[in-house]
Parts: C-alpha cells; structure tokens; sequence
C-alpha cells in the first residue's frame, strides 16, 4: 500500500462555523480535521462527477447540432417505461 502525500492548507471560517464543526465532529467522535478532510473530500467528488454530467449534455448538444440525431421523450419513456417494468430492452434508435 502506498501512502498518499499530503499537505497543509490553511481555510479562514467564521467562529460560528468552526462552533458547528467541533460540535458535529465531537458528536462523530472524530477530530475537526478528520470532518473537514472527510466534507472537502465529497464535495469535491460530488462536484467532479456534477462536471463530467455537464460536459456529457453540452457533447450531446453538440452532436446533436451536428447530425440532428435524437430519440423523442415519447420514445425515451415508453423505453424506459419497459425497462422499469423489468423488460431487457434495447434503447430506441436515434433517428433524424
């Protein structure tokens, strides 16, 4: 297993905030530091993977414009509305 370098950092937080953070971490029987890494960590994730969605729908609208392919949301929810129901299903074909 390899250890993870890391590095200090310094945040400024307003004393009501680092109040709110002791109280959650003592309540966690965990250290200040511990949450904060822990809620930097997730949210980072969170936001990474909020990212990856945005670029996937403006590559979507971009082909899209370009080739005019595309799938109706009539066409979408019957597929879906199959898939839920338990059905293997293929996805609909993208027409023009």
């Amino acid at each position: 297993m390899t250890a993870t370098a890391t590095h200090p950092m310094t945040i400024k937080i307003d004393l009501e905030t680092k109040a709110r953070v002791q109280r959650l971490a003592a309540a966690r029987q965990r250290t200040s530091h511990w949450l904060m890494r822990e809620a930097i960590s997730q949210y980072v994730e969170r936001e990474e993977k909020r990212e990856t969605f945005r670029q996937d729908g403006l590559r979507a609208w971009h082909d899209y414009q370009a080739n005019g392919l595309h799938v109706t949301a009539a066409e979408a929810d019957v597929w879906l509305g199959k898939l839920e129901d338990g059905h293997d299903e293929a996805p609909p074909t993208c027409h023009v």
